[in-house]
């Protein structure tokens, strides 16, 4: 669907029948999509340059099917008011409709998709607030993780397509897990919404990547695809 923004007037195309917001790219006013309806939610902060071979538009293949990255979340995280890290979440639509999300930290880097898994421990665990500590077990979707992280989790800005508005300084809890053979896990809780992740650690070389973000003086990877 290719439309113009309610706000500057820009050519915006959602590109997923099941993804609701986007960012326009000109004036970065989030617009949600009710049915043929726009609506302004407000203004995305601009996204921190990082050093990142990846971009929007870049396309790859994992597991056989094909995928694009159309959006992204920049996310951080504090000890008290200082600003320790950050990562951020690519979001691939893939060519059945589908999504995943291709998370990208210290040269590392998990795609991971969606599952339904109401009702298992560590989602429980997650929406009433229990302690949760790296080291601990938690079973999810019929396999066993080690949990590695859990904290809150801010967003720094966002672009593109999206599932969900991400307002600058929106915070989420957001809980990391793996399984010790390449899988891994997320869960994450908004506001009194649980959603939950899984997926396995990815190396770029095995995506077939295309359409990689041009860094000068950093030479094109000889993995990349041509």
């Amino acid at each position: 669907m290719t439309t113009l923004c309610p706000n500057c007037g820009a050519e915006i195309t959602f590109r997923s029948i099941g993804l609701s917001v986007i960012v326009c790219d000109f004036c970065r006013s989030t617009i949600l999509r009710s049915g043929d309806v726009l609506s302004i939610m407000g203004t995305a902060a601009t996204v921190p340059d990082t050093i990142s071979p990846l971009q929007i538009g870049t396309t790859g293949v994992h597991n056989g099917a094909s995928f694009e990255l159309i959006g992204r979340v920049r996310w951080s995280w504090s000890e008290g008011e200082q600003i320790m890290g950050g990562w951020t979440e690519w979001l691939a639509l893939f060519a059945d409709g589908s999504h995943g999300w291709l998370a990208e930290a210290m040269g590392r880097y998990m795609l991971t998709r969606r599952i339904d898994a109401v009702g298992d421990p560590i989602l429980k665990a997650v929406a009433w607030g229990e302690p949760l500590t790296p080291g601990d077990g938690a079973d999810l979707a019929g396999s066993s993780y080690a949990i590695t992280d859990a904290r809150p989790a801010t967003v720094v800005g966002s672009d593109g397509e999206l599932p969900f508005a991400a307002p600058k300084g929106e915070t989420v809890f957001s809980v990391d897990m793996i399984d010790g053979a390449g899988g891994c896990a997320s869960v994450q809780k908004h506001g009194d919404n649980v959603s939950a992740y899984v997926g396995r650690y990815v190396a770029l070389s095995d995506l077939q990547l295309r359409n990689l973000r041009k860094i000068e003086g950093w030479p094109p990877p000889a993995w990349a695809a041509a």
